[in-house]
């Protein structure tokens, strides 16, 4: 699958640069610290993954023979995890550049920028300002991630996977870099804002995926058009997705049932929800095959003391927790 061992094994893709070109073997030779938060990014993209879908029936599992199965299909899901993946690694770069962990990059130049604007209500109106602070370099972030994830798709770009791994690609970079927002602090006397010092963060990475599960909810299914180089939604009066869509080809399967061929584990044996009419509800989630009910025994830290200085001791204490497990 186009770009699914980096997806699947980030810590490894540098072993394999016989497979890689241009870029990315560039990377890997000449920036090694650079491709080292591209790993860190590509596991915070999955991670945040299974979070957004610890509902689903398809709950971004990382079991590396199934994911890559799921990687090689069009689907909404596969759309989804190069979407995140490509946002993790442009908002751990940028993150490293701000922390000073990278020599390549650092704060943000905002000496071009224009001014930030007041805050509705907050009386600072008349308040001189100045960019300060350490600013995120998102743009930084960002070309890197475009050089690192979108290098073995464009060598086939006129193929229509390809398209779409480079469009959900953009998307997950975008729902970083156009959400970024203006953080000040004021100074001055007792308190007062007689002077602003303002700078731009990237939004926290729960925001990011969050937007994304939005559009994973609303993604457009699209198919190729004649000249190969156009991708064209299908369905009537639907209008051409944008650049922070996602898009997908192909129908996903129902994941009710393990199958190896899709990547589908299955949900038997899955915790669900007995009174959630939602996803995480058993009557979906169990996919109308019932569930048991089980009582669990977990144990957990409790009664915790700090001591000075500076240690927290707990005991361990016994719960007993009610589950509903599908069939």
């Amino acid at each position: 699958a186009v770009g699914s061992p980096l997806v699947m094994d980030p810590n490894s893709i540098c072993r394999k640069t016989k497979r890689l070109a241009g870029k990315q073997a560039e990377l890997c030779q000449l920036e090694p610290e650079i491709v080292q938060e591209v790993a860190k990014g590509t596991k915070l993209g999955v991670r945040e993954c299974q979070y957004q879908f610890r509902f689903r029936r398809w709950n971004c599992t990382s079991h590396s023979k199934y994911f890559g199965k799921i990687l090689q299909q069009d689907i909404r899901e596969t759309a989804f995890v190069y979407a995140i993946t490509a946002a993790g690694v442009s908002h751990a770069i940028t993150q490293a550049c701000s922390m000073g962990e990278l020599l390549q990059c650092g704060c943000e130049l905002t000496r071009s920028r224009a001014p930030p604007s007041p805050t509705a209500g907050s009386g600072t109106e008349g308040t001189a300002w100045e960019w300060g602070g350490c600013g995120d370099d998102v743009q930084f972030g960002y070309e890197k991630s475009q050089q690192f994830m979108d290098a073995k798709s464009k060598k086939g770009k006129n193929d229509i996977r390809a398209l779409i791994d480079l469009h959900n690609n953009e998307a997950g970079r975008l729902a970083v870099r156009s959400y970024m927002r203006t953080e000040c602090k004021c100074h001055g006397l007792s308190g007062s804002c007689t002077l602003r010092t303002c700078w731009r963060k990237m939004p926290h990475f729960r925001e990011v995926g969050d937007r994304l599960l939005e559009r994973f909810n609303g993604a457009f299914k699209v198919m190729g058009g004649n000249d190969g180089k156009t991708l064209i939604p299908v369905g009537d009066n639907i209008k051409p997705p944008d650049k922070q869509d996602l898009i997908y080809s192909a129908d996903s399967p129902d994941f009710c049932s393990a199958n190896r061929k899709t990547g589908s584990l299955g949900t038997r044996g899955r915790v669900c929800n007995s009174t959630a009419m939602d996803t995480s509800g058993c009557d979906l989630l169990c996919c109308g095959r019932g569930h048991r009910d089980e009582t669990v025994v977990l144990e957990e830290n409790c009664l915790c003391r700090f001591h000075w200085c500076c240690v927290v001791q707990c005991r361990k204490c016994s719960v007993r927790q009610e589950l509903s497990l599908c069939i």
